[in-house]
């Protein structure tokens, strides 16, 4: 299925913050991309706001407009606060649920890991990206030299990052639990879901 492919930085200074590509690019560059950047002072409407966040959060899981659009209604179905389900859905799937425990540098390499058949979820091998892991549910790497030695060389290179509390993590092991759904405060804090909920409202 097709992904975003351009400059990946660029999408990284139209936002203001590390999405994709480089951190110190974004450092040395921290204005929005094209030749007004530096000075740019446009002001946005309500709707550009609210497309902005969408698309930020869209950038950021690396999902096309379709899905993330699929995504939002089976949150906008379900009980509770809409935002912060939609975030939570995102939040579990298996590759970002990878990422978060530090089996692969980025959601997109999470992805691949995936879709390879690295993943085993509950015993069985799950090379679906989109699952959405379930509290309870166990994770492990496929006890294969290759899919461990890649393993072990992403959580060697991820290893300052934490593990959020409600995963836990047997490293020595390869294995991994989601101990329960997230919830908003350990989700990112600089999406402001309410804008994305109010956006889609519109149509």
């Amino acid at each position: 299925m097709a992904r975003y492919i351009g400059p990946q930085t660029r999408i990284s200074r139209r936002f203001g913050q590390h999405i994709l590509g480089s951190g110190k690019a974004l450092e040395r560059r921290n204005y929005p991309p094209g030749v007004h950047g530096p000075k740019s002072r446009r002001k946005f409407s309500e709707y550009a706001i609210g497309l902005k966040e969408k698309q930020k959060l869209r950038y950021t899981f690396g999902l096309l407009e379709r899905q993330f659009r699929r995504v939002f209604e089976i949150a906008k179905r379900e009980r509770g606060v809409t935002g912060e389900r939609f975030l939570q859905l995102l939040e579990t799937r298996l590759d970002s649920v990878i990422y978060l425990l530090g089996l692969a540098k980025t959601r997109a390499a999470a992805r691949q890991f995936v879709n390879h058949g690295h993943i085993r979820v509950n015993g069985h091998k799950l090379d679906i990206a989109s699952y959405n892991v379930q509290p309870a549910d166990e994770i492990e790497i496929k006890n294969t030299p290759a899919s461990r030695q890649m393993a072990t060389r992403n959580l060697e290179d991820n290893r300052i990052r934490n593990v959020p509390g409600w995963l836990s993590l047997t490293a020595e092991q390869f294995k991994a639990t989601m101990v329960r759904l997230p919830t908003r405060e350990e989700m990112d804090q600089n999406i402001n879901e309410q804008l994305i909920v109010e956006f889609y409202s519109r149509f």
